[in-house]
């Protein structure tokens, strides 16, 4: 996760990294916390990727949500998309695709995106 977190730093965005699920949705629960963008992998710990999609959508309903994966089994991506996911993306995504993707979601300057880090 390292080298996305590279990826979107370069194109200027600010990155909060989270080692476990609960941690956020710890930090969701602050509903002053200005969040543009999240990204997160499908499986996470303490909190999986899908239960974090729920407890953010709950609230959050208009920032886009994107899961990262190695799991390309249709029934995951299923969930996800189903618990307020607009991307499911497989592993490996390469830097033209991250770049498409924050000017797809963001439209404009990029600014507070959080990216989960296991």
């Amino acid at each position: 996760m390292r080298y996305y977190e590279t990826l979107i730093q370069s194109s200027g965005a600010n990155v909060i990294k989270f080692r476990t699920g609960r941690d956020f949705v710890d930090h969701i629960k602050n509903k002053e916390a200005k969040i543009d963008l999240v990204i997160m992998d499908f499986l996470i710990p303490l909190i999986n990727g899908i239960d974090c999609a729920r407890i953010f959508r709950k609230d959050r309903k208009n920032v886009p949500l994107l899961m990262l994966t190695a799991y390309s089994s249709e029934q995951s991506k299923s969930d996800a998309y189903i618990a307020g996911c607009n991307e499911y993306i497989l592993k490996p995504v390469y830097p033209e695709n991250v770049y498409t993707l924050l000017e797809k979601y963001l439209k404009q300057e990029v600014l507070n995106p959080v990216f989960y880090r296991p």
